[in-house]
This record gives structure tokens, C-alpha cells and sequence, in this order.
């Protein structure tokens, strides 16, 4: 039996004023796979991920989240869907007047109320907070507030915090922006790790194109608690196949294919998303 997209998106089309966001844009994510989203600034990267959620109105064409039809549905309809993804924001995008452990629990909350549940399982909500805390080695900042810990730690809380509900999707809107390069390859060395242990789906939109050869040519080995390279093992191979490359332009995808179909490329505009180094 085939599996079900958790993500689709057929001949969407998102306009605002008189410029193309989306244009004709078509792609289907099913899980444990990854997307890298590559583009110039104001190429539609970011807007296909607030569309993926049901953020943006859509001019015409359908997305499918879940199985479940998002496009320009009701706020409210949307709600108990949207709690099924993990979105994790530019710079982490942490409340700064609430601890760290309040941030992360923030998703639990939501979706109790999505599902009308109380709320009052306390001791269950913050064991999965200290858990997902835990998973990206940050327990012990969850008393601290954010302007207690470094930008790097804060990434990493945000992916806490998108994670804690253990979504089957999780979208990435530059996780590594603005950091250094030791941190942002840590930073997707724990989206790897979110990724295999769990199998859930990525989207990520990034500038630099070592993060799409991270998430490619690496797979987290649960047993060893480490990335190992896919070479190494034929199990692991097999993940290789399961990342692919978007590259997007004026609304458009210009280019959808795996990292060595991208490297071949002889489209100029394609050409300058492939850096090898900072």
C-alpha cells in the first residue's frame, strides 16, 4: 500500500497585488522525507511553507495537509489540523517574557485545546517537555528564559518546541541563519535526528546549501547516538533517497531532483545555490 502524503500541493497559485508568491506549484512530501527549499530572497520559500499550513490565501489550487484540505478553510477549521505540524521559525521566534520550559510546553497546550481536552495533566506535560528538552541536550535550561541562553541554545529550543508533540511534519524557515558554521551544522544534525528517530517529514527552507548535503548524506544512528554517513551503511543508503532538492524562483519551482541531479545542473540560476563552503 502506497503511502499518504502528509504534505501536497497541486497547481497552487498564491498571488499578492501583482506579484507571482506561488505560481503553479506542485509537490507532494511523504514521511520520513525531506525537502531543501533554495531560492533568492522573495523566490516564495517562506510563503510555501505559511501556505503548507494554512496561513496564506490561496488564488486557486489545492494543499492537502494530513489528507485533509487546508487551503482558504476557516480559522477554526484549521486549528485541530495545524496542531499536527511543528514549525519552527526564524531565530528560534521564542516568547521572551515566559521561561523555556513554558515555550516549549506552549504546542501541548494548543493542542489540548484543539481537542477539548482540560489541560491538567501536569505531570505528563512536563515530563514530555523535559523529554523534548532532552532531545536537543537542553534539559537544563528549562528554567532559564530566553535572554539567559546564547542564540545558538535558542535555535535549539525552538526545535524543542516544535517537536514536543511529536508532529509527523515538521517545517524549518531558516534554521541556521545568522550562525556560525560549527552551530548550524549542529543545529541540522538535530534535525536529522528528529527526521530518523521518528520518521517525520521535513521541510526545510535555507541559504546555505551545506544544510541540504547534511541532511543527505547523513543518517542518525539511534543505537551509536550519532550521524553517521551514508556510505557507511546500506540501511542508511537507502535514506539517502528519500531527500530532495527544491530550488525556487519568482514563485516558481525552477528545479526539483536529488543533490547530484542539482550539482549537474547547467541553469546559472540553479548554479549559484551550490556552495560548498561558507
Amino acid at each position: 500500500m502506497a503511502e499518504q502524503p502528509v504534505l501536497e500541493f497541486s497547481n497552487v497559485n498564491v498571488r499578492f497585488e501583482q506579484t507571482w508568491a506561488l505560481r503553479d506549484v506542485s509537490l507532494k512530501l511523504n514521511p520520513g522525507e525531506t525537502r531543501i527549499i533554495l531560492g533568492e530572497a522573495g523566490s516564495g520559500k517562506s510563503t510555501l511553507l505559511k501556505t503548507a499550513i494554512g496561513l496564506v490565501t490561496v488564488d486557486n489550487g489545492a494543499v492537502q495537509l494530513f489528507g485533509e484540505q487546508v487551503a482558504n478553510r476557516k480559522e477554526t477549521d484549521l486549528f485541530k489540523i495545524r496542531s499536527r505540524a511543528g514549525f519552527v521559525f526564524q531565530e528560534g521566534g521564542l516568547f521572551d517574557s515566559v521561561s523555556v520550559g513554558e515555550n516549549v510546553e506552549y504546542p501541548l497546550l494548543n493542542r489540548q485545546i484543539s481537542e477539548g481536552k482540560s489541560g491538567d495533566e501536569t505531570e505528563e506535560t512536563e515530563k514530555r517537555v523535559r523529554d523534548s528538552l532532552r532531545f536537543v541536550e537542553l534539559e537544563h535550561t528549562y528554567d532559564k528564559f530566553p535572554s539567559e541562553i546564547s542564540g545558538g541554545m535558542r535555535r535549539r529550543v525552538g526545535i524543542a518546541r516544535a517537536i514536543v508533540t511529536e508532529p509527523p511534519l515538521v517545517l524549518y524557515d531558516s534554521p541556521t541563519a545568522g550562525l556560525d558554521p560549527i552551530t548550524a551544522n549542529t543545529i541540522m544534525a538535530l534535525i536529522a535526528k528528529e527526521r530518523d528517530v521518528r520518521n517525520s517529514a521535513s521541510l526545510i527552507v535555507t541559504h546555505r546549501y551545506q544544510d541540504g548535503e547534511i541532511m543527505d548524506n547523513f543518517y542518525y544512528d539511534a543505537p551509536q547516538e550519532e550521524l553517521i554517513h551514508v556510505s557507511e551503511r546500506a540501511e542508511a543508503d537507502a535514506k539517502r533517497n528519500r531527500t530532495r532538492f527544491i530550488v525556487m524562483k519568482e514563485g516558481q519551482i525552477v528545479f526539483f531532483g536529488t543533490r547530484h541531479e542539482l550539482e549537474a545542473s547547467d541553469d546559472p540560476y540553479v548554479k549559484r545555490f551550490i556552495r560548498h563552503e561558507e
